[in-house]
């Protein structure tokens, strides 16, 4: 349970992070002001146009979908302190799901201390925060030919989970930006499934059959499209989220396994880690085009943007194969946004195997689970050291959580 003095303290970051939402509209709604007022006056276009960039207008969003409050960085939600409402009274936990024992591990993050477990449906891949913030979904992938997938909602305010809702191949989960729709990602049968957010009853599907693995995705700034990994076909498919089909496909130059992908601050770029090519395809987003490539580290996984919307953290796994050693060539990369390059390199002392998870909720925290080395690492993002914390077997992709934000897109946590 939390003291009465973390309940005092969440109150305060709640209260914060909404005078700093009120602030910072006022601020928009000036400079709004200002610009035209110079247009106006004459000789201030030039100004007024430059201003009129920063309003949540300049982007028409996906019709439902909250507005984009600053169109150069679509994180400007997700800072340290800009808590919602909906996460009042969670507990602070990192929930860790083992795909090789069926289990989750829950760990105070104050204390790095595993505080409870509990068991799940077969393959529990990732911990997936609903739209509304409200659940935390396991994503049990199943056996039997993933006939037999499930999803288990766990209540954040007691970090006990519930009664698990039959799904079919539940590998991944995402939330359309309009958070009508739970998209439950089918990996083994190359196919999205819309569904209600709540009960997850199936209202309609997506097939893509050039997608063999599909798992991974991001979406446009506007909401209204979102492109997917394509773990083994090298490829990433782009969907149309309005008209709900398949825009088209590209095949990666030399990448031939895909995983996560993260858009820029400004919705421009789309990066792609792959875990063969050991590095970043850069994605021009709206033309869907490759433009560049970054190399990183080995076995180059999971990405995860830093809580000041500056920089990409990127988790080399140490290996290049779905079942690598213990112990391997594991680290995480440091991308800046606006360079494009890579500033900091930390490895794990003695090797590891560092693959999904996120940032704490201050951002001084990397949270990453050690899928071959039954672990969790937690990176200072100061320093780069390191503390492992042993968890259950093949553990994948954790949660962080409370976040900041005002709304989860899914996975493990893609916050706006």
């Amino acid at each position: 349970m939390i003291g009465s003095g973390s309940r005092r303290s969440s109150k305060r970051r709640h209260i914060l992070g909404s005078h700093v939402q009120r602030q910072t509209r006022r601020i928009i709604l000036a400079a709004l002001c200002a610009g035209l007022l110079l247009g106006l006056l004459g000789g201030g276009s030039r100004a007024a146009a430059q201003m009129a960039t920063l309003s949540p207008q300049a982007v028409k969003p996906l019709p439902g979908m909250p507005p984009v409050m600053d169109p150069t960085d679509l994180y400007s939600e997700t800072v340290a302190g800009r808590f919602s409402p909906a996460v009042a009274g969670a507990l602070s936990r990192v929930y860790v799901p083992n795909r090789g024992s069926d289990d989750v591990y829950v760990i105070n993050p104050d204390t790095f201390k595993v505080v409870d477990h509990f068991k799940v449906g077969p393959k529990p891949q990732h911990i997936v925060p609903s739209w509304d913030l409200a659940t935390l979904w396991v994503a049990n992938n199943g056996h039997r030919g993933h006939l037999d997938g499930s999803l288990t909602p766990i209540d954040p305010l007691t970090g006990k989970p519930g009664k698990a809702i039959k799904v079919d191949d539940p590998y991944n989960m995402y939330f359309t930006p309009d958070g009508r729709e739970a998209i439950v990602v089918a990996e083994a049968f190359k196919r999205l499934d819309f569904r209600d957010p709540k009960t997850m009853a199936l209202k309609s599907s997506i097939d893509a059959p050039e997608c063999d693995g599909i798992n991974h995705a991001d979406f446009s700034i506007d909401g209204k499209w979102a492109i997917f990994t394509c773990e083994f076909t090298g490829k990433l498919v782009k969907i149309d989220l309005v008209n709900r089909k398949v825009m088209g496909y590209l095949k990666l130059s030399k990448g031939r396994m895909p995983q996560d992908i993260r858009v820029s601050p400004d919705g421009k770029t789309f990066y792609v880690a792959d875990m063969m090519a050991d590095g970043l395809f850069v994605i021009d987003g709206a033309s869907l085009q490759e433009t560049g490539f970054i190399k990183t580290g080995k076995g180059t996984h999971g990405l995860y943007p830093s809580r000041d919307g500056k920089s990409l953290y990127v988790a080399n796994r140490g290996s290049n194969k779905i079942h690598g050693a213990a112990r391997g060539m594991g680290s995480v990369s440091v991308v800046d946004f606006a360079t494009q390059k890579v500033v900091a390199n930390w490895p794990i002392p003695g090797g590891g195997s560092p693959d999904m998870g996120n940032v704490s909720e201050d951002g001084k925290q990397l949270w990453l689970s050690g899928r071959y080395d039954n672990v969790v690492y937690v990176f200072d993002t100061t320093s780069g050291n390191v503390t492992i914390i042993p968890v259950g077997k093949e553990p994948h992709g954790l949660t962080v959580w409370p976040q900041p934000g005002r709304y989860s897109l899914g996975h493990t946590g893609n916050m706006r």
